[in-house]
Formats: C-alpha cells, sequence, structure tokens
C-alpha cells in the first residue's frame, strides 16, 4: 500500500505524459501482480462501491479532529477535496506494517460495506490510527469513491504494454469488459501468447474528434478523402456474434443482456465470428428516428415490457465491421471494412438490424447543406470518417470527426455562484442562472464549464464584489452579469 500511494503521488506531482508512464512501469516492475491488478482497476477508472456514507465520514472526522461540525465543513470548503480535507484535518497515525493493496482493499476496505455503523466508525478510526497522510488520502479516496489521478485508460495501457512487451492494442482489448483484478488476471493480461480472445470481449470503441465550428470542415483536408454519415444520438455499441452466442456491450463497458431483444433476435443472424459496431436508436421498423427521450424511457430496464416493446422498437444502426469469419480486421481501411459490412448486412433481412446510411456529397457545402436538416432527423449532425482510416483505439486525431450541428443558445443572469473542487476549489466555478419573468427572476440552470481560466478570474472578482449574501458555501449576487449559455 505504501508503493501505491507513492504511486499515486508521483503520478499526481507531474502533467508530463512519459513521467506518468515512467511510474507506473516502475509500480509494476516492483509489485506482485495482484497489487498490480488493482492498481490497474483503480487507474482505469473503476470503484469499489458505496463503502460508507461520506455524511458519516465527516461526522466521524470532526469528532476525531476535536472541532466542531462547522469548522470541519468550512474547512472542506476551503480545501475543495473530501478525502484531502480528511487527510489535513484528521491528526497524522503512524504506519503500521507494509500490508499489499490486495489485503487492504479485500480485507480492510471492502468489508466496511457488510458492517454496521457502529462497526464501521471503529475500523474508520483504527485506519486513521494506522496511516500518516499520504497514505489516508489515497485510502480515502478509495473508501468515497473519489480516486482521479490524472491517468486515463489509454496511458495505462501504454504503460502496461511497455512493461510486458505486449502491443497495446492486444493489452486494449484485455482490458475491456467485466474482469476482477487478481494475480491470475495480471498473468493473463502481460501473457506473451496474443491469439487469446473470450467469446464475449468487445473490442476498444474508435471514438471521434470534434470539428472547430469556426475553422469549418476544410481545416480537416479535401471532402473526398472523407465518407459521410448520420451523426444519430443513441446508444454506441458493440453487436458480437461469437460460439453461437449474441452479446451487446455498450461503450461505458457495460454488457447489456436481455436489454434490447429486438436487437438480440437480429444478431443471432450474423455469421459466426461477426463483431459490428454501432448506434442503438429508438426507432420505426423502417421508419424515422424517435428522439433519445423515447429511447430513456427504456435505459435502464433490465426487463421489459410487452407494452413499451411496441411503443419504443429499437434498431442497430451499424456503421462499421471490426471482426469478421473471426479474424480482427481493424486495420483494413474504413472504406473496405464498410464494403464487407454491407456485404453481410445486405443478406439479412431483419427490421431492428441496418446499415447506416451513407450520404452523397462531392464538397463541404454539399454536406453542409444536408447538414441543416439535421434536427429535423433527430440526428445530431454528421459523421465524417476518413476512407483510409483503421479503426484506432480511443480518441485518435484525424481518424474520425463529428460535424455537429451549432447548440441552441440562450442569454441567463448569474443570480448564485459556489466554489469549486480540486485545483479549482478557492474560486467560485459553480453557477447558478436564471431568467426574468416579468420581474421576477426564475432559475432554470446550472452550469460548470465553458469558461477559460482568465474569464474564471473575471467572474470569481465579480461575485467577490457583488455578494448580497451568503448560504453556507453559496453566495447569491446582484443580478447583471449576463453570459450566454450553450445546449443541446
Amino acid at each position: 500500500m505504501i508503493r501505491f500511494a507513492q504511486l499515486y503521488n508521483d503520478l499526481d506531482s507531474t502533467t508530463k505524459t512519459n513521467e506518468k508512464v515512467s511510474a507506473m512501469i516502475r509500480f509494476f516492475a516492483e509489485t506482485n501482480g495482484a497489487d498490480a491488478a488493482w492498481a490497474i482497476y483503480f487507474l482505469c477508472g473503476n470503484k469499489l462501491r458505496r463503502l460508507v456514507p461520506t455524511k458519516h465520514l465527516r461526522t466521524w472526522a470532526a469528532e476525531q479532529a476535536g472541532i466542531p461540525q462547522w469548522l470541519f465543513e468550512e474547512s472542506y470548503h476551503a480545501v475543495g477535496d473530501l478525502a484531502e480535507t480528511f487527510a489535513l484535518v484528521v491528526p497524522s497515525g503512524d504506519v503500521c506494517g507494509d500490508e499489499s493493496l490486495t489485503h487492504w482493499v479485500e480485507h480492510r476496505l471492502d468489508p466496511l460495506r457488510l458492517m454496521t455503523e457502529q462497526q464501521q466508525k471503529e475500523a474508520i478510526h483504527q485506519i486513521w490510527k494506522e496511516t500518516p497522510s499520504p497514505m489516508r488520502l489515497v485510502l480515502m479516496k478509495l473508501i468515497t469513491g473519489a480516486f482521479r489521478v490524472g491517468v486515463n485508460k489509454r496511458l495505462v495501457t501504454r504503460a502496461i504494454a511497455q512493461h510486458s512487451g505486449i502491443p497495446a492494442d492486444v493489452v486494449s482489448h484485455r482490458l475491456m469488459g467485466e474482469w476482477k483484478p487478481s494475480e491470475q488476471f495480471f498473468q493473463r493480461l502481460i501473457d506473451p501468447e496474443i491469439s487469446d480472445s473470450l467469446a464475449s470481449q468487445p473490442y476498444p470503441f474508435c471514438l471521434a474528434h470534434p470539428i472547430d465550428l469556426e475553422k469549418g470542415p476544410e481545416s480537416i483536408g479535401e471532402a473526398c478523402e472523407y465518407i459521410a454519415e448520420w451523426k444519430w444520438d443513441g446508444i454506441r455499441g458493440q453487436v458480437i456474434r461469437r460460439s453461437n452466442e449474441c452479446y451487446i456491450w455498450s461503450r461505458g463497458e457495460e454488457l447489456m443482456e436481455n436489454r434490447w431483444p429486438e436487437i438480440e433476435a437480429a444478431a443471432a443472424l450474423l455469421p459466426e465470428g461477426t463483431v459490428i459496431d454501432g448506434e442503438i436508436l429508438a426507432s420505426m421498423p423502417g421508419g424515422s428516428v424517435l428522439p433519445f427521450a423515447q429511447l430513456q424511457r427504456r435505459i435502464g430496464r433490465k426487463k421489459v415490457g410487452k407494452k413499451l416493446l411496441n411503443e419504443v422498437p429499437v434498431m442497430f444502426h451499424a456503421f462499421d465491421l471490426i471482426e469478421q469469419d473471426g479474424v480482427d480486421i481493424r486495420s483494413l481501411s474504413c472504406e473496405d471494412r464498410r464494403c464487407r459490412l454491407d456485404s453481410i448486412l445486405g443478406k439479412i433481412d431483419h427490421p431492428h438490424l441496418r446499415a447506416t446510411e451513407l450520404i452523397i456529397g462531392d464538397s463541404w457545402d454539399a454536406w453542409a447543406r444536408v447538414r441543416e436538416s439535421s434536427r429535423d432527423r433527430n440526428a445530431e449532425g454528421l459523421m465524417l470518417k476518413r476512407r483510409d482510416a483503421p479503426y484506432d483505439v480511443g480518441r485518435v486525431r484525424g481518424t474520425w470527426w463529428k460535424w455537429k450541428i451549432a447548440p441552441y443558445t440562450i442569454d441567463a443572469v448569474l443570480i448564485y455562484a459556489q466554489k469549486g473542487h480540486g485545483r479549482r476549489s478557492g474560486l467560485f466555478t459553480d453557477y447558478t442562472f436564471a431568467l426574468w419573468d416579468g420581474p421576477n427572476l426564475v432559475p432554470f440552470a446550472k452550469a460548470y464549464s465553458g469558461l477559460d481560466d482568465a474569464e474564471i478570474r473575471r467572474v470569481d472578482r465579480f461575485v467577490r464584489q457583488n455578494t448580497n449574501d451568503s448560504f453556507g458555501p453559496v453566495r447569491s449576487v446582484t443580478p447583471t452579469l449576463v453570459m450566454e449559455l450553450a445546449f443541446e
């Protein structure tokens, strides 16, 4: 656990990518496989299920520090990070041995969820007693589910690949889907035999970059270098047909079993060893795409009743083929993969599975005119894909582009502001806006992003100079600062 806390500190102390990768490689080389697996689990953004209510932790921390509750809350608002507040406020403990990360997670942290409140309190007090501030910071981030340290899954994959000598795309594939951190998993992850493939395992998704609306599509090259299709507002997914079974994975790496029976029935018609990428949309068979609000009626339902199936049927709009006859074909060109996809789907007649429409156009002006009708189709704009591009892992610049329609905008007046968290904990960055309804101001939206650092500092000064009242961390301000809000 000491090594993992040091890894956190090393990653948190630099903004340089190569230094972050080197720190992870050192950790993998110096620790055991089980600890490496748990570290990868957390670094990739996974969390332990909720262990202890934060309101209890805050109360116990104030008691342990011998301060009133209001002072702890003020400290939290000043620091901006709850785990860091625990590390700073609670008196530092002493290291009692160097138990492994695995031991801490499986024998100290995970059992917390099954304890009574009093047992949790005693266990948390013991953890605080045994840990100095740097280690406690990391443990409290794990307990509160707030472990974030400036690396993403792509960077972790790169570190594992360099450590093991395994190609990054193989590592990325092995990290997809559901897996339990263990010594055995880590050894499979770095196994030099790369012909493995679990029947249900999806591929890492290829992601798109947004086109700068001010520069326009001309900034990415000639129109003839791309194919265009509609950018739909649905659920990105992969449909897999292997070992006579069908699997549907979301981009969030969730295996969606029994959620989309229409699509599963269609997927059963695919040839063995087929993986297609596409979008799950609410759509009447053979008809237009329904608004995303209709699809939301089915999201999260593990069992769908007959009435909802009839009212909100879904369709899988396929736009890429990434495995054919059990062979990974991601290295082929986009144009080649699309031809193969059309060939496969052309032999399947099912109302809930079809290829996305390719939009005919020979210039940016032609596609711009088509793009203007996006909202009429419940689309978000156009997707542009280089004809010669492979199916990349993650968001690789130059492969796919999303040319979204401009958002709606509205002018609103700032009425409340609250300090942010983390590096923005000392600045007012969370805003509440209102609209005039005759002589009255009606709150209607919150916003947290869209301003650069210089603009944030200007608004922060305005808030401090125009505060009318304070409600804990929230300040009411004179309603004179108007901002333009963009929304979809």
